[in-house]
């Protein structure tokens, strides 16, 4: 149970609309699997397309996933008429990325009006064992009613 109250009653509708807009996050064939206030998590399979020279997920790729993941738990908290942009991201790697399916979970840490620090963690899945392969902290940044920004 999250600790977050939504100021949207539709915030799980709203992330999935905007998710699903992102052309990137359909390039790494992620999907979302669990939106809750404050708290999201997104699901990705091992492809061979997204990894660097010794077949290990790219650096890249694992940080877009988490920073998605971490936007995505800030966004659910925001009101309906706001979009949400990243400011800042630091990601530390503590292992090769190798596994079978990988789940990205973001969580809110601290939510203010304007900007919200989130933080996430990427776990590689192989053979049934889940081991952290990278954190990141974000910050992130409420936009309110800017053209060309929606969601």
């Amino acid at each position: 149970m999250s600790q977050f109250i939504p100021k949207n009653p539709s915030f799980e509708n709203k992330v999935k609309e905007s998710f699903y807009r992102q052309e990137v996050m359909k390039t790494i064939g992620a999907k979302p699997i669990l939106i809750e206030p404050g708290h999201v998590e997104l699901e990705f399979k091992y492809d061979n397309k997204l990894t660097q020279q010794h077949g290990f997920i790219h650096a890249g790729i694992v940080s877009t996933v988490l920073d998605s993941a971490c936007g995505y738990a800030a966004f659910s908290l925001m009101p309906e008429n706001m979009a949400v942009l990243t400011i800042e991201f630091k990601v530390n790697l503590f292992s090769p990325a190798k596994g079978e399916v990988f789940i990205a979970v973001g969580k809110v840490k601290k939510a203010g009006k304007t900007i919200i620090v989130s933080d996430g963690e990427l776990y590689a899945i192989n053979e049934g064992k889940r081991k952290l392969v990278a954190t990141i902290t974000c910050t992130l940044m409420s936009i309110p009613n800017r053209e060309g920004l929606e969601g």
